[in-house]
């Protein structure tokens, strides 16, 4: 009966640690600053700051030789006991932003997923190294998985 109740307890307390992550923007920490990337059309920027304990602000814009051009402004938001990744693009989804919850978390990793959206439906950044990320976008689109990656250093 031991090993049994040791198994129990231990899926009770890694239940508890998932949803305290899962719950909390502390493991999102790594987000804030700054971001960028060089494309061929321009230098890539994403900005995140906190704005007050259960939101943090976000953007992205592309650098060009002659503009700055904004592509999204992001919230990441505490409502409740859950965590929604919130962009809005301009001349998309008619210019509202778009909910996408936080589904696993990580020290390194955050997921956000919204099934009903058309692309993406999945939203993953990953903390490579200390000044290096990930952020992916994926889904169907036709039948079809997809799937863009765009890697970014700390600027």
């Amino acid at each position: 009966m031991k090993p049994y109740l040791m198994a129990v307890l231990a899926l009770i307390i890694s239940s508890n640690l998932f949803a305290q992550n899962v719950s909390s923007l502390s493991n999102a920490k790594w987000l804030l600053g700054k971001w960028g990337n060089q494309t061929q059309r321009g230098k890539m920027v994403e900005e995140w700051s906190p704005v007050n304990d259960s939101t943090y602000g976000g953007r992205s814009y592309m650098i060009t030789a002659t503009d700055s051009i904004p592509l999204e402004s992001i919230v990441l938001k505490k409502e409740g006991s859950d965590i929604f990744y919130i962009p809005t693009v301009k001349g998309q989804n008619n210019d509202q932003p778009v909910k996408f919850k936080l589904t696993a978390s990580s020290a390194n990793q955050l997921v956000f997923e919204n099934p009903a959206h058309d692309f993406p439906q999945k939203i993953t950044y990953t903390l490579e190294t200390e000044d290096s990320l990930m952020a992916e976008i994926s889904g169907t689109v036709n039948g079809q998985q997809r799937a863009r990656k765009f890697p970014m250093k700390k600027m």
